[in-house]
């Protein structure tokens, strides 16, 4: 990464550049981010080529190319410019090394990382194949590793199955050794060029060699066309799979579909991959860039452009978006709306109003836009919040304003939503889908048809929900697929509304009837149980333990239930139980007979003093939201605020409705869904 010099451009777009990631004779690629906050690579032609049709042609190739393919393994596009003024294209920013810098800087891929490798790659190219394009320059340098699998890169080249050779006199066809011998003869190409391209590639990772080398291009183009592959530095277990790749003769290779089948990951690849030096390398790769951003300073462009509104109906003329099995109809129309911006943190109400106890001013609302009756947490995330809608479904409303931004008639409004990066989360829809969707845009990423009718927990690998059916199923995130389904023991089926976290291998279900179990995330075999007495209370995971509430506030290690310590409570009813734990500093923190209470993580030692108590009539089975310098729990008289870590109270925002309130926070906000209204107000 390097700083913009003396003759880069300040803006291309929406996007405020910021550093320099790359650049090479056609142009420079940049870092950008637009007005949501949100990073993109931003690759932009040299204004003295921009007259050269070739080369103008071939960008405008790449984006074209680019917007085609919907795969999950290549960058996505986000944005271009090909037509009048300097060309650019943007795309997904994706920090994490190249193949080719990788090998260098760690050696050649370990079994289970090229098995992964090799299985991600070929299920990519069917997917380009699969949108009528050959890649034509898969190679080291145009596959990005990042946390969530390899990535592709770089449609330059890329052409329809149907479309002529790009070569002309003196011009390269692609990098030498990596293109197929029919390309090196300048010959008319087919979706198996990009196969022995593949072959190339998954021999130079396994083996740190390039399998066709020389002393100059003519003599490694000589050995593609004529030589036999140098396969001897590949271990025995791949290298009669990858030898096919590399047939001279196109119709002789495998297809990607029959390469992916060969190299099916096995569990455990992706959490090894996930876990190795490449994964540290890979994270030290993300810090950076968000030191880099964070050193830059925020964007100035905080205010929200103009946007379009979004409603889950069939647009003529839309974009349709990948769904497994098909099921997902309603997604079809074009979410591409203009993202919203992040407000700026809420911190310029009158301290006054909190020093006296009073409840400060609403940011905004209340607005009667949510769901009536028990519903689930809203999510606040990247500048909105998500919530039941009151007709049906899911809406966004801006969090800087509460204007509205998108809705999903067709999603579940009573499964529950999760969080599932900085900019996107899972939701269910009417039909049983799990999706994944964009918080900005309410845009889906993938669908799996499940027979959802709850969501439960996630971690790095899997959804956990709760089906139709009274079942427990696991959801696999890496290839979007049931992965196993058990049944759900009583106290845990989905009328009871059961509380999970998953973490450690380990799913952990509190139930209604006080009985928490684990199950392995491997397979649904449950590994334990205890019964807390009183439930759900959601369990807190940290590292190796897992801390519950009920009668006892329990820590147990989570891989065998082993109890580490309990702390007993004066606990004659549910009201005056452990509620949900949370976590800080190697603090347990949990409310006890209304009470909020610190028990050392370690062993278990408490401080009994407490807090300013919360009137509640039942257990507090969620952990309280925490946001800035705020403890926020819901209880009879409404909503009470606590300075964190938990002391004296605050302040309560009062309701009289008599339901509960359920809510969120981000940005010095907390977000309260209360009998059908959405309010935001501050926090400190």
């Amino acid at each position: 990464m390097q700083p913009l010099g003396p003759g880069d451009p300040l803006r291309l777009g929406p996007y405020r550049l910021l550093g320099v990631l790359g650049a090479g004779g056609m142009g420079r690629v940049y870092l950008g981010q637009d007005g949501a906050g949100r990073t993109a690579a931003v690759k932009v032609l040299h204004p003295a080529l921009t007259n050269d049709h070739n080369l103008a042609q071939r960008f405008v190739r790449e984006a074209q190319a680019a917007r085609t393919v919907t795969s999950r393994g290549v960058a996505r596009l986000l944005d271009a410019q090909t037509e009048a003024g300097r060309l650019w294209i943007s795309t997904e920013f994706l920090a994490g090394p190249t193949l080719d810098s990788a090998v260098e800087k760690h050696g050649p891929l370990d079994e289970s990382a090229l098995r992964y490798l090799a299985h991600s790659l070929a299920r990519t190219l069917s997917d380009i194949h699969r949108a009528g394009l050959i890649h034509r320059d898969i190679k080291p340098s145009n596959i990005v590793l990042t946390s969530t699998g390899p990535r592709v890169i770089d449609f330059g080249i890329a052409r329809p199955e149907h479309g002529l050779t790009l070569t002309t006199t003196g011009q390269a066809p692609a990098t030498p050794g990596y293109g197929a011998p029919e390309q090196v003869l300048g010959q008319r190409v087919g979706p198996s060029a990009d196969v022995f391209s593949l072959g190339a590639v998954l021999a130079y990772a396994a083996s740190g060699r390039r399998t066709f080398d020389g002393a100059h291009i003519a003599a490694v183009q000589y050995e593609v066309v004529h030589g036999e592959p140098q396969l001897n530095l590949v271990p025995q277990q791949f290298r009669s799979l990858i030898e096919p790749l590399l047939s001279k003769v196109p119709g002789n290779r495998p297809l990607p579909e029959q390469i992916a089948r060969v190299f099916t990951a096995r569990r455990g690849d992706e959490k090894n991959w996930r876990t190795s030096a490449l994964a540290s390398d890979i994270k030290d790769r993300e810090a950076e860039v968000t030191r880099f951003v964070t050193a830059v300073g925020p964007t100035a462009e905080r205010q929200p452009s103009r946007r379009r509104f979004l409603v889950a109906s069939l647009v003529a003329g839309g974009v349709a978006l990948t769904a497994v099995g098909g099921s997902a109809a309603w997604w079809m129309n074009n979410r591409r709306g203009e993202p919203v911006a992040i407000p700026p943190d809420a911190d310029s109400v009158a301290y006054d109003e909190y020093a006296d106890g009073r409840s400060p001013r609403p940011l905004w609302g209340p607005l009667s836009v949510a769901a009536r009756g028990t519903v689930p947490q809203p999510l606040a995330m990247h500048g909105v919040v998500i919530f039941s809608a009151r007709d049906s479904g899911l809406a966004a409303h801006q969090a800087v304003d509460g204007k509205a931004v998108w809705r999903l008639p067709e999603a579940s409004g009573t499964a529950g939503t999760l969080q599932l990066s900085e900019a996107d989360f899972i939701a269910v829809t009417d039909k049983g889908e799990v999706v994944s969707l964009n918080a900005s845009t309410g845009e889906q990423l993938w669908a799996v048809p499940a027979d959802a009718e709850r969501l439960l927990a996630l971690d790095e690998s899997c959804v956990y929900v709760l089906t139709r059916a009274d079942e427990i199923r696991a959801v696999e995130m890496s290839e979007p697929k049931p992965l196993w389904t058990v049944k759900a023991p009583e106290g845990m089926q989905t009328a009871d509304r059961p509380l999970a976290a998953a973490g450690g291998e380990r799913l952990v279900i509190s139930g209604s009837n006080g009985v928490v179990i684990a199950l392995s995330t491997d397979s649904g075999r449950e590994v334990w149980r205890r019964s807390q007495g009183w439930g759900p209370a959601m369990p807190a995971i940290d590292r190796s333990s897992v801390y519950l509430g009920g009668t006892d506030l329990a820590a147990l290690m989570l891989a065998d239930g082993t109890e580490r310590w309990t702390v007993s409570g004066y606990a004659s009813s549910p009201v005056d139980g452990w509620g949900a734990p949370w976590l800080k500093e190697q603090v347990v923190y949990s409310f006890n007979g209304g009470r909020a209470q610190s028990v050392r993580m370690s062993n278990g030692d408490t401080d009994m003093r407490g807090t300013d108590s919360v009137e509640s009539d039942v257990m507090i089975a969620l952990p309280p939201v925490i946001e800035g310098r705020s403890v926020l729990v819901d209880g009879v008289e409404g909503v009470s605020v606590f300075h964190d870590p938990p002391s004296r109270l605050a302040w309560v925002y009062r309701s009289d409705t008599g339901t509960p309130t359920v809510m969120a926070g981000s940005g010095r906000r907390v977000f309260l869904v209360n009998d059908g209204n959405l309010t935001a107000v501050p926090v400190l």
